[in-house]
């Protein structure tokens, strides 16, 4: 849990929530970061050496980081103006009626924005990730399932399939088409275990065309892996993802682990 700060007091303006869907909104604006910059002289280690100065020195940097996501939407000059108005007990230039609908209305622009760059980024997404399989579809060894699943066989297995309602054991590396990896058994040291029905399509099919101790790489299409939700954080909405799974057994026929 984060350290109360200036920026939990200073943020009574309802600024946690805007915050919270602003994420996603425009770029920075670098202009306005160098103009800012120009105001004053940079501070040194010798302005800050009393306690009082290092923990004021400290509390605006994490003030500064609070309202990060929203700088370009913000005048810096006159929010640090309305902090000393606050503090030399001047009154407010709204009243709490004004101040609210102010805030709801910021807080709906946000909103809209912020809609606006994930709808473009699923666009955009949904775009590159259908060239990709079109490509992909063409390259040595990879198959295509009627559903757009794409898959390479890296090492066969043996026995039998597993059925959706089993529950499966298996080792898996999952990327983003940019090679990035955000998920991966092997870095936790020990495999993953679930009903094959309860995960994502392309996974319930997938994993279904294999035997135990095989491996494959599949191509999970979005419609068959987070769709345009995307994974908050992780994954984009409209991604293909590229999976690297291994079928270590299915749960309760103790089919051994073959290594490669």
């Amino acid at each position: 849990m984060p350290r109360p700060s200036l920026s939990s007091l200073a943020l009574s303006l309802s600024l946690s929530a805007l915050l919270a869907l602003s994420a996603c909104t425009a770029p920075k604006d670098s202009s306005q970061s160098a103009e800012n910059a120009a105001v004053a002289p940079a501070l040194t280690a010798a302005q800050v050496s009393s306690e009082k100065a290092r923990i004021s020195y400290i509390v605006g940097r994490d003030f500064a980081a609070s309202i990060e996501p929203i700088r370009g939407e913000l005048d810096t000059e006159l929010v640090l103006r309305a902090i000393r108005d606050a503090q030399a007990g001047r009154a407010s230039l709204f009243d709490q009626a004004q101040s609210k609908k102010i805030r709801e209305g910021f807080s709906e622009h946000l909103r809209a924005a912020h809609d606006a760059q994930v709808k473009a980024l699923a666009a955009r997404n949904l775009e590159t990730g259908a060239a990709f399989l079109k490509k992909n579809a063409q390259a040595a060894g990879v198959k295509t399932t009627a559903s757009g699943l794409q898959y390479r066989v890296l090492r066969e297995g043996k026995g039998a399939h597993p059925k959706a309602s089993d529950t499966v054991r298996v080792n898996y590396l999952g990327r983003l088409l940019d090679g990035s990896k955000f998920e991966s058994t092997y870095d936790t040291d020990h495999p993953a275990e679930f009903v094959l029905a309860q995960v994502m399509p392309g996974w319930t099919e997938g994993v279904q065309l294999m035997t135990p101790g095989a491996k494959y790489r599949f191509w999970v299409p979005a419609r068959l892996a987070y769709g345009d939700r995307g994974l908050a954080g992780q994954i984009e909405p409209n991604s293909v993802l590229d999976f690297e799974i291994e079928l270590l057994e299915i749960a309760g026929e103790g089919v051994p682990v073959h290594d490669e």
